[in-house]
């Protein structure tokens, strides 16, 4: 029985489709640790406008009290000696330094929750280049076994230029350059 002469080819279509395999893996991996990265900042940042939102309510309890106050203190003017005048004035200082805290207070949520949104948004930016790279690495390493089963050069051809397209989107996830 005659062996059949394996092409030279091969031995590299065989090599490219393990480099595109490894590729795809590792795509596939860190396109799933940037999109795990851009859920849970997501879920942060809608804590923190949360926590912004919960902090501008109990801001806004206190000015109402003050105003209240204020207008209390105003309509009884002329009315109240002055120690009741003062305990008016030491309750309107009180409201106006809690609306004072809650305000600062809300500056830094706000730019906390605005961090996490970049975080967020920087993640899904890489996890989006290495969701193209897999699908045209997947496509690659499909026209690279067709190519084997046909043993057909062009076909595996068209598979490197794929791939090669692949590992450019692979190299764009680490370092958006595109």
């Amino acid at each position: 029985m005659a062996e059949e002469k394996k092409e030279p080819w091969l031995n590299y279509l065989a090599l490219t489709t393990i480099v595109l395999a490894v590729c795809a893996t590792m795509a596939t991996f860190k396109g799933g640790g940037y999109s795990t990265r851009s859920v849970l900042s997501q879920t942060q940042a809608s804590d923190q406008w949360a926590f912004f939102q919960s902090k501008s309510i109990k801001g806004y309890l206190y000015e109402m009290q003050k105003d209240q106050v204020e207008m209390q203190l105003k309509t009884m003017n002329g009315r109240l000696s002055p120690e009741l005048a003062a305990e008016y004035q030491k309750k309107i200082d009180g409201y106006g330094s809690k609306i004072a805290k809650y305000e600062s207070e809300k500056a830094k949520i706000q730019a906390d929750a605005k961090r996490l949104e970049q975080v967020r948004d920087d993640a899904q930016r890489h996890g989006k280049a290495f969701g193209v790279a897999v699908i045209f690495l997947q496509i690659a390493i499909l026209f690279s076994s067709i190519a084997a089963l046909l043993k057909k050069k062009y076909i595996w051809v068209i598979g490197v230029v794929v791939g090669a397209y692949g590992i450019l989107q692979f190299a764009n996830g680490f370092l958006l350059f595109m």
